[in-house]
C-alpha cells in the first residue's frame, strides 16, 4: 500500500519535470506534411546537387550516370572516378554490353561480348567496389589505377568475388591530342 501511495505522489512531480522540456509540435495527421528542407548556414550559398546527364538509348537509368563535372575537374581524379562509376553502374544494372564498350581495344579483343557477360550473368545482385586509386604521370599521359572488386552470389547462393585492377589513361593536354585522347578511358582491366 505504501508503494502505491509513493507512486501516486510521484505522478505530479513527473508532470513538473516535463514542463521545462520543449515539446514537439503536434501535427494534424489529416493534413499532408511537407518534406523537410535542408538546414543552411546564414549567408551561405545553398548546395545544389550536380547536374546529371540525360538518359540515353540503352541506358534508361539516367540517374545512374555520374554527375557532370567542370572541365578542370574532368581532367583530374574526379573525371577518372566518373568513368569508373559509370563502369560499376553498368555492371550493377547488368548492362554488360555498356560496361564492355567502355573497355580499351585490347580488353575488348580479350573478352568477346558473350565471354564478358558470362563472367557476371549468373551473379545475383552484383555489387562493384572501386576504392580510391592512385594517379601518376608518364611521358605526356596521366594514369589512374584503382582496385576493382565485384561481389555477388551464384545460383546456389554461394558468395562469389571477382577481383582485379582498372588502369585509366588520358593525354595530359598535349597539343594535337584528339578530344577522345584528352578524356579518361580504360587502358587496361584485369579481373580474376
Amino acid at each position: 500500500m505504501d508503494r502505491i501511495k509513493a507512486c501516486i505522489a510521484l505522478v505530479p512531480l513527473l508532470g513538473l519535470v516535463s514542463c521545462g522540456q520543449p515539446q514537439a509540435p503536434q501535427q494534424d495527421e489529416s493534413q499532408p506534411t511537407a518534406a523537410p528542407t535542408p538546414a543552411t548556414n546564414a549567408g551561405a550559398e545553398p548546395v545544389t546537387p550536380p547536374e546529371r546527364p540525360p538518359a540515353t538509348e540503352g541506358n534508361s537509368a539516367g540517374d545512374a550516370a555520374p554527375p557532370r563535372l567542370t572541365p578542370e575537374a574532368e581532367r583530374g581524379v574526379e573525371g577518372a572516378r566518373n568513368v569508373l562509376l559509370s563502369f560499376a553502374s553498368a555492371i550493377e544494372r547488368k548492362d554488360y554490353g555498356q560496361a564492355r564498350a567502355m573497355l580499351g581495344p585490347a580488353d575488348q579483343q580479350k573478352w568477346s561480348e558473350a565471354t564478358f557477360a558470362a563472367m557476371f550473368a549468373k551473379l545475383s545482385r552484383p555489387t562493384v567496389a572501386i576504392p580510391t586509386g592512385t594517379m601518376e604521370g608518364a611521358a605526356g599521359s596521366i594514369y589512374y589505377t584503382a582496385p576493382v572488386t565485384i561481389t555477388g552470389s551464384d545460383e546456389a547462393g554461394r558468395p562469389v568475388r571477382i577481383e582485379g585492377e582498372a588502369v585509366l589513361r588520358r593525354v595530359n593536354d598535349v597539343d594535337g591530342a584528339t578530344p577522345a585522347q584528352l578524356r579518361w578511358h580504360f587502358a587496361t582491366l584485369t579481373l580474376d
